[in-house]
């Protein structure tokens, strides 16, 4: 594993700890334009993973959720930035369920090459290369491959369902049904723990990018509806609809 691969994953334990340390006590919570939610730890994280990613590589600009977007005119012409989610799944953060996710990737050329999926409050952290794919857990790292099974595990989002997902299904005939919060539905499939991750509903990029890299960097597949890969240059920050898969 990479020596700048190594320091990403750093940067999320540091950005974990953050979240963590707010996690037991009062949350405040704000809403945003788009009426989310965010919190003080989304924002603790956000300025951590900003001004660590600024010290690692000052050259490389950076896309978060929690900052100012940048607009288009100045965004087309980059060929690498960082894509960051600080908390994915603050309503997972704010039910207390443990399913939310520091995420951070790099893109190269419109797609994730380099990524981090830390769950602080799993004590679970996924990494990716684009080529490989690792799953650090009690201080104990695997690599990881997405695998077939006997009967597919099909996960899906708990804090959005979607009514198209009835019609995904009807195509398979034989599933389990698994319901999880934030990024942790692609480090399911990147782990064998899953076959198939139907987003048939809204993301943002920084909900997906980090998340895609682990899941295509362990052998996965992560396509729009129309069969094109799910790229980061382009102008519209809401992504399209996508299935996340082995490949056939």
């Amino acid at each position: 594993m990479g020596k700048q691969l190594e320091s990403l994953y750093q940067i999320a334990l540091e950005a974990g700890e953050a979240i963590m340390a707010l996690y037991h006590s009062h949350v405040e919570v704000s809403e945003k334009d788009d009426r989310s939610p965010v919190t003080a730890a989304d924002l603790a994280a956000n300025a951590i993973i900003l001004d660590k990613l600024a010290e690692l590589t000052p050259d490389i600009p950076i896309v978060s959720e929690e900052s100012a977007h940048i607009p288009w005119s100045e965004r087309r012409n980059w060929q690498r930035f960082w894509l960051v989610d600080p908390l994915d799944g603050t309503k997972e953060y704010l039910r207390k369920n443990g399913e939310f996710t520091v995420n951070i990737a790099l893109i190269e050329q419109g797609s994730p090459v380099m990524a981090v999926v830390h769950a602080p409050a799993l004590g679970k952290t996924w990494l990716g290369d684009g080529h490989q794919a690792w799953l650090v857990s009690k201080n104990k790292r695997e690599e990881i491959k997405a695998k077939s099974a006997d009967k597919p595990v099909v996960v899906g989002s708990r804090s959005h369902p979607s009514p198209m997902m009835e019609e995904f299904l009807s195509k398979l005939p034989v599933y389990q049904l698994v319901a999880v919060g934030s990024s942790l539905k692609f480090c399911l499939v990147a782990e064998g723990g899953a076959q198939y991750y139907p987003r048939l509903g809204p993301t943002m990029m920084w909900d997906t990018a980090a998340g895609q890299c682990i899941a295509e960097s362990a052998g996965a597949k992560v396509k729009a509806l129309d069969g094109m890969p799910l790229r980061y240059d382009r102008e519209e920050l809401l992504n399209p609809h996508f299935i996340v898969s082995l490949p056939s």
